[in-house]
């Protein structure tokens, strides 16, 4: 039974990394993406980036390293079979992906209350190499962002299994998966976050 067990963990385990890799490939289309415009309009990236905010981009970045720290050790936690400190770290982990789409909201309202925005007049105005960097920037932190919030619904999907005894220190799967998941969108971030804040 343990066998069988092990090979149903291994299969679910594999599965989440070919995922993953999949949304890589995604994200790295738009980096590549990204590369070849700098190389193009450096200058107009430069200047675009400036237009940036980056205390919203940095107090993001240490929301989500904060987020990726309670995913972990809440499955430190449900190994240890502290379920109830699984879900308050699960729950926190939650909170932090909120606080880090309301900063996202705030920031891209602030950009389109400014007139910044994919075909707006004011970027058709200016030099191509802004606009085609604003275009990427809200593509892709739009993508991202996207995540964060299908992250947080598997989150909380995992945190009520684990709330229900589903999810337990032997067999704890889901958690691991969940929180696998929730590092690459960290981890996208942290790539996102100098190519678009700190551009130089």
């Amino acid at each position: 039974m343990s066998q069988i067990h092990h090979k149903d963990y291994a299969g679910a385990k594999l599965g989440m990394w070919l995922f993953l890799f999949t949304e890589l490939l995604l994200f790295g289309g738009l980096f590549l993406l990204y590369a070849v415009y700098l190389a193009r309009y450096p200058h107009e990236f430069a200047a675009a980036g400036k237009q940036l905010d980056v205390i919203f981009g940095t107090v993001n970045t240490v929301v989500l390293l904060t987020s990726s720290l309670l995913a972990a050790m809440s499955v430190s936690a449900i190994q240890r079979d502290e379920r109830r400190s699984a879900v308050r770290l699960l729950s926190g982990t939650i909170l932090c992906a909120a606080l880090f789409m309301v900063i996202k909201y705030i920031e891209w309202s602030a950009k389109i209350g400014h007139g910044v925005y994919p075909g707006s007049a004011q970027l058709k105005g200016g030099p191509p190499g802004e606009s085609v960097f604003f275009s990427l920037y809200y593509v892709t932190t739009g993508i991202h962002g996207l995540h964060v919030v299908i992250g947080s619904i598997l989150l909380a999907w995992v945190a009520l299994k684990v709330k229900r005894g589903t999810v337990h220190s032997g067999d704890f799967v889901f958690l691991e998966n969940g929180a696998l998941y929730w590092h690459l969108v960290d981890l996208i971030w942290i790539f996102i976050f100098p190519l678009y804040y700190l551009v130089l």
